[in-house]
């Protein structure tokens, strides 16, 4: 079986959620004799096909961008040479160019859409975006949730319920740097052997300045691993808080977070509106056995994180709350270490790269034989 992934973007152009998901759909699902490829804009000049983890990951030139949506010309014609060669087309929402291409190329196959996420922020781009689509969503045969939190609260997943499953989304720990004990060390020196860890890009959705104002007058250390669009913000805000004991070390290599995940005391995951529709970092601290902090948004943060087993869930955006479950766990750390443990357990129940590879396979099989 041969599968086509669509998306905006793909490593080594940009390193983020989605295309963590699509990479580690991709290996695990290789294991089990499916061929992938990728097909992705990109703003390089030098653009051609790059094989990445032993899949080949064509790039076309993007020409423009809309709202953070870059569309490409040349793409068309890439798109159809691949979908020809495919037996499922597997796009990954929210991308409005995607919708275009799928309905104007009228390819004939077999498609799945993995939904990632409603359309929070731009809502008068959406009323435009809104017919074009309902249209794609309608066309598709199959449109995979990622939580059964996410399918229950979008309002546009309720309208196309009977084409809507639920497949968690994996992580193969196998796939992570093996922090050294060098490294090991070094952040041990640099940060002792308890702290507050959050990693992600630094997003308007994050929920930072929450923590930041949750940390005022805290003595414990807190460590933010990222980089992104809000970082002068965040770090005036604490600037300006006079919050002293949280330390920003921007983006980090792999063995770097690795080693800051393995000696971390809790995960703090604040995020507080439903633009974090899943939570990978907050995945990768359960499969790491770390407690977690994180917000009640009605999406799979939920799902990874159970109030009061795997952590502690607080309602969104409210400082107050945020900062009596950080100082419980601190205080705590016999039920701190049980958590972990828990949310270490529930992460290979549910959510390993295997199992997210193997529901996919279903679903693909299924597909392939009711639109024979």
């Amino acid at each position: 079986m041969k599968v086509l992934h669509f998306y905006k973007t793909y490593f080594p152009d940009t390193i983020g959620g989605v295309e963590q998901v699509i990479r580690q759909l991709v290996l695990s699902s290789a294991l089990l004799g499916i061929k992938n490829e990728i097909l992705v804009l990109s703003p390089s000049n030098t653009v051609r096909t790059v094989k990445i983890d032993n899949c080949y990951v064509h790039r076309c030139r993007s020409n423009f961008q809309i709202a953070s949506t870059p569309f490409s010309i040349s793409v068309f014609l890439k798109f159809i040479q691949l979908a020809k060669e495919s037996d499922i087309i597997h796009y990954h929402f929210p991308y409005p160019f995607a919708d275009l291409l799928h309905l104007v190329t009228q390819v004939n196959k077999p498609t799945v859409v993995t939904y990632h996420s409603d359309i929070i922020r731009q809502k008068y781009l959406l009323k435009l975006y809104w017919p074009l689509m309902n249209k794609f969503l309608g066309n598709v045969n199959s449109i995979v949730a990622t939580s059964p939190n996410y399918q229950k609260s979008s309002k546009l997943l309720l309208r196309f319920s009977k084409k809507v499953s639920v497949i968690p989304i994996g992580l193969d720990k196998s796939t992570y740097k093996v922090a050294s004990k060098d490294r090991l060390e070094y952040w041990r020196k640099k940060f002792g052997n308890k702290f507050f860890l959050f990693v992600g890009v630094l997003r308007y959705y994050k929920g930072l300045h929450t923590l930041i104002e949750a940390a005022c007058n805290s003595n414990y250390r807190i460590v933010i691993v990222g980089s992104g669009p809000i970082e002068k913000e965040i770090k005036e805000h604490a600037k300006n808080l006079g919050v002293e004991n949280i330390h920003f070390i921007g983006f980090l290599q792999e063995e770097d977070k690795a080693a800051l995940l393995t000696i971390s005391y809790a995960i703090l995951f604040p995020s507080h509106l439903r633009s974090e529709a899943f939570g990978i970092s907050l995945l990768e601290g359960a499969m790491y056995g770390k407690p977690l902090i994180s917000s009640e948004i009605g999406t799979g943060t939920s799902y990874i994180n159970i109030d009061g087993k795997t952590g502690l869930v607080v309602p969104p955006g409210n400082s107050s709350a945020l900062r009596q479950a950080m100082d419980y766990l601190w205080n705590r750390p016999a039920i701190a270490k049980e958590m972990g443990k828990r949310a270490e357990t529930r992460y290979w129940d549910l959510f390993t790269a295997d199992k997210m590879a193997k529901s996919y396979n279903d679903l693909y099989k299924s597909i392939l034989k009711c639109t024979k």
